[in-house]
């Protein structure tokens, strides 16, 4: 019987959730199907790339187990062949984009936890897993990266993060601590679209 733990279950979730935002973001430009793959993978494996160069951790995760590849293969495949059966594409992109953000954003705090660096850097480690896929999605579509608009995006990451360690800091149990956090950063991103949340501006 095949065990998975919370961070593997995360880490499948994550790559799905953003390989269905890459495809969609692909499908809304009316890319060919290649175009699609090529979209969904780089969203899926962006920030977890940049994170792991970033720790010296090579060859990085999806070059040592190509189940990985294989499964945004899959993912971005079904997404494109179903793409008739979903009436909204900028819902089902946004859901699943904020779903990835704060999927991706706990499995880079955990890794930055793994490599034994301080709270700060983890949640920095978090937020480039969770947002670095989407820059160079929106940058190869030709799209002003969300990070860079009124969204809350980045912030989301950050906070989740702070959440994170003061619910540990409470002893709060890891795994419970990992879904709260998901949960927050997903409502964070809902609410703050819904209601034209954005951080303020100096005179725009």
């Amino acid at each position: 019987m095949i065990q998975i733990t919370t961070i593997q279950a995360i880490e499948i979730l994550g790559t799905i959730s953003f390989a269905i935002s890459g495809s969609f973001a692909a499908i809304q430009r009316r890319l060919d199907p290649f175009g699609v793959l090529i979209i969904a993978f780089v969203t899926s494996i962006g920030g977890g790339t940049v994170r792991d160069l970033l720790l010296g951790d090579t060859p990085v995760k999806w070059m040592r187990d190509v189940n990985y590849c294989l499964l945004i293969l899959v993912t971005s495949l079904l997404t494109f062949f179903f793409r008739r059966h979903i009436k909204k594409f900028k819902v089902t992109l946004f859901v699943f984009d904020s779903l990835g953000l704060g999927l991706f954003t706990v499995l880079g705090i955990q890794k930055g936890i793994a490599f034994g660096l301080s709270p700060g850097i983890c949640v920095a480690l978090g937020t480039i897993t969770g947002c670095f896929g989407g820059i160079i999605r929106d940058t190869l579509l030709n799209t002003i990266p969300l990070i860079f608009r009124k969204e809350v995006y980045a912030t989301a990451c950050i906070l989740g993060g702070i959440l994170y360690f003061s619910l540990l800091y409470f002893n709060l149990k890891a795994d419970v601590a990992k879904v709260l956090v998901i949960g927050f950063i997903f409502t964070l991103r809902t609410v703050a679209v819904k209601y034209k949340l954005s951080l303020p501006r100096d005179g725009y």
